[in-house]
């Protein structure tokens, strides 16, 4: 699927076009969980795991998800246990549905962007800005992967690693397309590229003091990576 987008578009029109939003995402986790998740009656499926998703970010905020229990989380949806053990059968799998719909979205995102614009070097600024905007609108789901891969399994933490090294390889490759010549500045560069990213899901807090609108953001971060190249792509 390709974005059709102006030139450094906003975070509007992003979300016009964008395929996964706040809104759909649930049925995105349902058809990306068909083996675990009933879908006798859809909307039931996708209201219940809203609750345990939406529920789990609370209580990890809250105390951390290693310390949450699955009764803790059981109290908190107001559903059973049995209600719970019928989309997930233990805190690993609940975690392994979130990280799989991140690394799902991470690797989708260059993917929507590809054709985008007249160059390398527009590819480059839609991929960041791509990646801020989803952030955006999946702020929750970031958060909670970036925040509680320590204390996850290490095949989660696997999980978790492999989404943020794809798009580290796809902001790599781009980066050396727009003009950065030496292998290793352009794996710097793009790590990064990533770093002021995750700053904008991880410190929320800090931009809305300054007032910064996500747009103000996406500008800056394009900006000084496109700036930092050392031969720019014309």
């Amino acid at each position: 699927m390709q974005l059709s987008l102006p030139p450094r578009f906003h975070f509007a029109e992003f979300k016009r076009v964008s395929p996964i939003d706040a809104s759909n995402v649930w049925q995105v986790l349902i058809e990306r969980n068909a083996e675990r998740v009933p879908v006798k009656r859809p909307e039931v499926a996708r209201d219940n795991l809203r609750r345990i998703v939406e529920s789990t970010f609370r209580l990890a905020n809250k105390a951390g998800f290693g310390a949450m229990t699955l009764r803790d989380l059981s109290r908190e949806t107001g559903l059973s246990m049995g209600g719970l053990y019928g989309y997930i059968t233990s805190k690993d799998d609940l975690a392994s549905m979130i990280e799989d719909m991140i690394r799902h979205v991470a690797g989708a995102i260059p993917q929507w962007l590809a054709a985008h614009g007249d160059g390398p070097a527009d590819r480059l600024d839609a991929l960041i800005r791509g990646h801020v905007y989803e952030c955006e609108l999946l702020q929750p789901w970031f958060y909670f992967v970036f925040m509680e891969s320590r204390t996850l399994s290490a095949a989660q933490r696997t999980v978790a690693k492999g989404a943020e090294l794809d798009m580290h390889a796809a902001l790599t490759r781009l980066v050396g397309e727009a003009g950065e010549a030496d292998p290793a500045r352009a794996q710097l560069v793009a790590a990064n590229a990533q770093t002021l990213i995750q700053d904008w899901h991880v410190k929320r807090w800090k931009y809305k003091q300054m007032k910064v609108t996500v747009d103000q953001f996406a500008d800056t971060v394009s900006s000084l990576v496109r700036g930092g190249l050392a031969h720019p792509a014309g």
